[in-house]
C-alpha cells in the first residue's frame, strides 16, 4: 500500500504483472508515450512490464494498493 502526496516518482517499469486498485483520492497513471488515464477510487490497473509513471496532480493524497507478481515482459 502506497500514499502518494502531490507530486510523484518518476517513470519506472518492473519485471512483473501488477494489479493496482485506488482506494481513496485520485491519481494518474501516465504511459511513455503521453498518454494519460485518471483513476479514481475503485479502479483498477493490471500491466505487465509497461513503463509508466504515478502521479498525484491534485491537493489530496491518494492511497494505492497493489500485488506484483514477478513475470518476463512479453
Amino acid at each position: 500500500m502506497a500514499a502518494m502526496e502531490p507530486g510523484a516518482p518518476g517513470m519506472h517499469r518492473t519485471d512483473s504483472l501488477d494489479y493496482v486498485l485506488v482506494v481513496s483520492g485520485e491519481v494518474t497513471l501516465e504511459l511513455d508515450d503521453g498518454e494519460q488515464t485518471v483513476l479514481a477510487a475503485g479502479d483498477v490497473v493490471v500491466q505487465n512490464g509497461t513503463r509508466h509513471a504515478w502521479r498525484n496532480h491534485g491537493t489530496e493524497p491518494c492511497t494505492i494498493v497493489g500485488v506484483a507478481i514477478g513475470a518476463n515482459r512479453g
